[in-house]
């Protein structure tokens, strides 16, 4: 096989190693960085047929890492109605319709719409049944709420899922009823289940929608993305994915711990390694919902109509505590949802004491997944149990004002404690829980630096951190979380070459500007997977 080398050079190189942020060319050969140093450097190195490739000012750094989002949601995502853009229920009924007859969706065929928030509707409520009933008269449907905690099934869609109102709430969930009748409305637990059951789309088209993922993520300067849930249906899928050789990204996927033995056995050959770009990373389980939604659990309450609120946990001490010891007796990674700081004060709680029970010396990098609520009087102990906070910063402009309005701006305030985690060198990543919003790792960057929300609020002044920080976290930090630092998050000799070009240096614009700044190409192990 002929040796393939590239030298770069002529642009700003952007190292993030500490002892040398910036470099003057960089020489890759085949799948891996050769030669970091000025260009004389690596020229003598080279070969006759390097190409030579003049970045003409432009930016080159380590490509970004996702640290947490659901590929095959965003996937998935591709083959449903999109109700991102809807504002009142009007357009909710028109949007759907207008889906069904575009696509020629025979009757009784299941139609899936996601992306609404009933925060952002003029109603400021969930979808009702009756409207989801006008919508699709003749289909089951199922409309999603833009953090996957929670949906809206029409009648049809009831009926197919077999949910009566004689059906119980499950633990950690609610199936909503009023005045003795359903409403359609699912939350947490209970959602959860239902829509494990939905039926898949074509094998085709859903091998389609994820090529499409893939090239939407290189899109976005990123070469390594995240399953954060893998259940039992996703197995043949990845099998596909590895024996195909359809992806030119690392996936890593993180397993249901309650069906922990089933699947280890299914995915027994690419547990902690690759193969063909598909690793099993550890486990991961769920504690809370989403704040936006109300579900997060907290110790001090929402603000609003109902006394006394403060959503409420998944799980029991005995439960959750079962799942870390799991985790620490067989040297698994755990990540774990957490946004409330109810539900992050279980974590920390139960995990120091399945240490402690079980006298683990396993260090197993366990995540905190989002974090947002994670208080201040809870950091020592984090940093003590060498815990990984990886928050979704950029929940400060999406949702900040519904924030502000659900815990009053001084709780408000404290989402996301980026600059605290900081101060007390506590390592800590940032994501987008693709196909909740865009895996915009320049947005999400911005978010971090200025903390602005969408109606112009400076939230949290005291938790704006330096661009050099947020970028760390969505590259060097992000290796680190998956244990792979020394081969991925910085310009180093030896390691992969994992790259992206930026138009300009996000270290060298005005921080308002960074959300603006062009991914132009994104390198995978030395191959270009997306030039603009």
């Amino acid at each position: 096989m002929k040796i393939k080398e590239k030298l770069y050079f002529n642009g700003d190189i952007l190292t993030l190693e500490d002892k040398q942020l910036y470099v003057e060319a960089i020489l890759t050969k085949n799948n891996k960085i050769f030669k970091v140093g000025t260009k004389e450097e690596c020229e003598k190195v080279a070969s006759e047929d390097v190409e030579l490739i003049d970045l003409k000012g432009k930016t080159l750094m380590p490509s970004f890492i996702d640290a947490h989002s659901h590929f095959s949601g965003y996937a998935s995502s591709f083959t449903q109605v999109d109700l991102s853009e809807v504002v009142n229920f009007k357009d909710i009924k028109e949007v759907i319709q207008k889906f069904i007859k575009k696509n020629n969706i025979p009757k009784g065929k299941w139609i899936q719409a996601n992306g609404y928030d009933q925060n952002f509707l003029d109603e400021k409520m969930h979808p009702t049944l009756e409207l989801l009933d006008e919508a699709a008269p003749d289909n089951p449907l199922l409309c999603k709420h833009k953090s996957g905690h929670m949906g809206v099934f029409n009648s049809l869609g009831l009926k197919e899922m077999g949910i009566t109102v004689d059906t119980p709430n499950p633990d950690g969930g609610i199936i909503e009823k009023k005045d003795g009748k359903l409403t359609g409305y699912l939350e947490e637990a209970a959602y959860m289940n239902y829509i494990q059951r939905l039926p898949m789309v074509s094998s085709e088209e859903f091998m389609g929608s994820l090529i499409k993922a893939q090239n939407a993520y290189a899109s976005y300067g990123i070469t390594t993305v995240q399953e954060g849930f893998v259940i039992t249906q996703l197995a043949p899928i990845f099998q596909y994915l590895i024996q195909a050789k359809l992806l030119k990204i690392d996936l890593i996927g993180f397993m249901d711990v309650a069906k922990a033995d089933e699947l280890k056995e299914k995915f027994a050959n690419c547990l902690n390694k690759y193969d063909n770009h598909v690793k099993i990373g550890g486990y991961k389980t769920f504690l809370d919902g989403s704040p936006q939604g109300r579900t997060a659990w907290m110790r001090t309450p929402y603000l609003g109509e109902k006394e006394n609120y403060y959503a409420y946990g998944t799980q029991s001490d005995e439960e959750l505590e079962a799942k870390l010891e799991l985790a620490l007796k067989e040297n698994m990674q755990i990540l774990v949802h957490c946004n409330g700081d109810a539900a992050c004060e279980q974590y920390i709680n139960q995990y120091a004491l399945a240490k402690k029970k079980i006298k683990s010396t396993n260090e197993i990098r366990p995540v905190i997944i989002h974090a947002q609520l994670l208080d201040r009087d809870q950091l020592d102990r984090v940093k003590d149990l060498n815990m990984i906070p990886s928050f979704f910063i950029a929940h400060v402009y999406h949702w900040g004002d519904i924030h502000i309005k659900n815990f009053g701006m001084e709780r408000a305030s404290r989402i996301s404690l980026a600059k605290d985690a900081l101060n007390k060198e506590i390592l800590f990543t940032f994501h987008q829980d693709a196909p909740v919003i865009e895996p915009n790792m320049l947005e999400t960057i911005w978010c971090a630096v200025n903390r602005i929300t969408k109606n112009g609020v400076l939230l949290g002044a005291d938790e704006r951190i330096p661009a050099i920080e947020a970028l760390k976290a969505v590259t060097k930090n992000a290796a680190y979380q998956y244990f792979e630092e020394d081969i991925k998050g910085t310009i180093k000799e030896g390691k992969l070459a994992d790259l992206v070009i930026l138009d300009k240096n996000i270290l060298k614009v005005e921080p308002m500007e960074i959300k603006n700044i062009q991914v132009l190409e994104t390198i995978k192990e030395g191959e270009s997977i997306f030039k603009k």
